[in-house]
């Protein structure tokens, strides 16, 4: 195997990120599920984003705020993912580049609008995100490119691609190449009504070509459809080659094999928004990762990295994570 031009490869849904403080009125009266992620046309996308109270608007999507976590680490990046030749197509395009991540996929000249995120944060720090997701749906096959991805370590993912059947052939065809360079391949299960809509789908996968899977406590208990996080682990552990799982305050858990490690949380002084900790999370770990760092430091680092983004509104870093290590 060749040495890699990069560390972590990451292909995700292009999405500039609208962040706005809201309260429980709000979100009743939009029908909004607390926590949740909610797929929105172009329409309810507009109308959203016109109730909304003032925020921040920021280049983001799970994947892209991951890479930009590897890149504050100090790690090499490169992204793939599509966006319109619009004004939030570029901004998403120079966000990237300007914070050393390597973005090269070719924008779209028609069709949908760049996408985005709508997310309101609630006062108990809770996000609900509606997302309309535009352009980023056209992605596909041919957007990936195999030397690209034979030339990081690590091919990471997020499995909100499964919501467009032409990005998830993308992913395929990516982790294919990914292995026939000898490399690895990670993805995160996004959210629990994702895995709801996939469940199947992503147990095959973790068990047939998944090298490093992420979730969360909900998620993963989702997956397997039970009750508890203990049951989820142990069945988790016959499938999963390495398992990442998040638990909030709770730390995290890395299991291999017979392998356990539970990783404490990083402590905050105040959670303020978590947007973004499970993609910082898997920042961390894949910087670690990818550095040849154990398993538990790998989750130490993910926890810096998670804490961190959830002490201030937004999903990109504040503070350069390299200089928190």
């Amino acid at each position: 195997m060749t040495s890699a031009a990069f560390d972590v490869l990451g292909i995700g849904n292009a999405i500039v990120d609208v962040i706005a403080r809201a309260d429980d009125a709000f979100l009743g009266k939009h029908t909004l599920t607390k926590g949740s992620m909610m797929l929105i046309d172009e329409q309810r996308a507009d109308a959203l984003y016109a109730a909304m109270g003032p925020g921040i608007e920021v280049s983001g999507g799970s994947c892209g705020n991951t890479m930009a976590g590897v890149a504050s680490f100090g790690g090499k990046g490169a992204y793939i993912g599509k966006v319109r030749n619009d004004q939030l197509g570029g901004v998403f395009g120079h966000d990237l580049k300007a914070i050393g991540v390597s973005f090269a996929t070719a924008a779209a000249t028609t069709g949908p609008a760049t996408a985005r995120c709508l997310i309101s944060v609630t006062p108990d720090a809770q996000r609900t995100m509606s997302t309309y997701l535009g352009a980023c749906t056209g992605l596909g096959p041919d957007d990936i490119d195999t030397a690209l991805v034979g030339s990081a370590q690590v091919t990471y993912v997020e499995g909100y691609l499964w919501d467009a059947p032409e990005a998830k052939k993308a992913v395929l065809k990516a982790f294919d190449a990914a292995h026939a360079a000898g490399r690895k391949v990670s993805i995160t299960l996004s959210d629990s009504f994702c895995v709801g809509r996939y469940r199947a789908e992503f147990r095959a996968l973790i068990r047939d070509k998944v090298d490093i899977l992420f979730g969360n406590e909900s998620e993963i208990t989702s997956l397997y459809e039970v009750d508890t996080f203990e049951k989820a682990l142990e069945m988790t552990r016959k499938e999963a080659r390495i398992a990442a799982l998040t638990r909030s305050e709770k730390g995290s858990v890395v299991i291999k094999g017979s392998e356990t490690h539970a990783v404490p949380a990083a402590r905050v002084a105040k959670v303020v928004d978590t947007t973004g900790a499970g993609d910082l999370y898997a920042a961390g770990f894949l910087y670690g990762f990818t550095h040849g760092k154990p398993l538990a430091e790998c989750a130490r680092l993910g926890g810096i990295a998670a804490a961190e983004i959830i002490s201030h509104v937004g999903a990109r870093p504040e503070k350069a994570l390299k200089d928190l290590m």
